[in-house]
Order: structure tokens, then sequence, then C-alpha cells
């Protein structure tokens, strides 16, 4: 049982940061045909469905090319970690090249995940661009990785853990500090 010390974001203000995030990307990005979200598993893929449904909302658009990344096997922690990886599957089904790729994540921390969905995402095509989308940057970087929309900044020790609880996987809305 984890022991909350703080409450970071409640269920109404997740949904506030949600809409942000796609209204900075909306302006980011004028040319919207070639736009594409792609979500890494788990809570980012969830986030990405979320983001996804706000820009459409808030576009009129319809069809965003949708794909989610399961990173496990592109992980530099992999054979140190310990224990068998749940592998979950990557899908992208449409093309990536020339496309202006929206990467989304729950948490930014040290970078080490998104540097690991960089690589695998380079497999897949070579993108116009990739632009990155956080709910949470709590800082602490080993790589040299930064936010292009972020929901949130907190500050953060590096041996807090910060906790991104959806309703789809964990049936409560917010993010804690633990």
């Amino acid at each position: 049982m984890m022991k909350i010390r703080k409450k970071l974001v409640n269920e109404d203000e997740m949904a506030v940061l949600v809409d942000s995030i796609s209204k900075k990307i909306l302006e980011a990005n004028p040319d919207k045909k070639k736009l594409a979200i792609v979500g890494i598993h788990t809570r980012g893929a969830v986030l990405a469905k979320r983001i996804m449904n706000s820009l459409q909302k808030i576009s009129g658009m319809k069809n965003i090319p949708y794909g989610e990344l399961d990173i496990t096997l592109y992980r530099d922690d992999l054979s140190s970690s310990g224990h068998k990886p749940v592998i979950k599957g990557t899908k992208i089904d449409f093309d990536l090249n020339g496309k202006t790729v929206i990467l989304i994540d729950d948490v930014l921390y040290t970078g080490r995940t998104i540097r690991a969905a960089l690589d695998e995402l380079v497999d897949f095509g070579r993108p116009a661009s990739i632009q990155l989308a956080v709910l949470i940057d709590r800082g602490h970087r080993e790589f040299p990785i930064r936010a292009d929309y972020a929901g949130k900044t907190i500050a953060t020790e590096k041996n807090d853990m910060v906790r991104v609880r959806l309703k789809e996987i964990d049936q409560i809305e917010d993010v804690v500090m633990i």
C-alpha cells in the first residue's frame, strides 16, 4: 500500500491540464494534417487518447493518427532491473514519414524513458519532427531532454515518487507524491 504524502493534481485539474496541453499543441502546429499522436505505455497511452480526443474536439479535426509505444525492449536498464519485462506491444499502423509526432507520457523525470521512445520511434520511420508532451515535469534529468508541452511542472527531490493515477487503470484520477 502506498502512502500518499501530497496530492498534486485532482480530477478536475487533470481535465484542465489535458485541454491546456491540447491547445498549446494546436497553437504551435498550424499544419494540423501532419499531426500524429503516440503515447508511451501504459499511462502515456491513456493520456495520449485523451489529448487526441481533446485535439479533435477543439480543432474539429477527425481521425488524427494515433499509436502506442511499448519501450520495454529499448530501455537501457533492462538487463540490470532484475525482473522479467512484460511486453504490451507497440501499435503504429500509419506512416510516420513527414509527420509531426506528438510523443506523450505521464511523468518526465530522468529522460531515460523518452530516450528509449525516441530510439523506437525512428525504427518506424522518419518523422518531420517529434515533440514531447507530458502531464507532469518533475525535473532531475540525466539526458538533455525537455518537454515541449507540460501540464504542470513540480519541484521534487530525487528520492520522491510521483504517481499519475488514471480511472482507466487505477479507478481513481489524480497525481500524488508518495
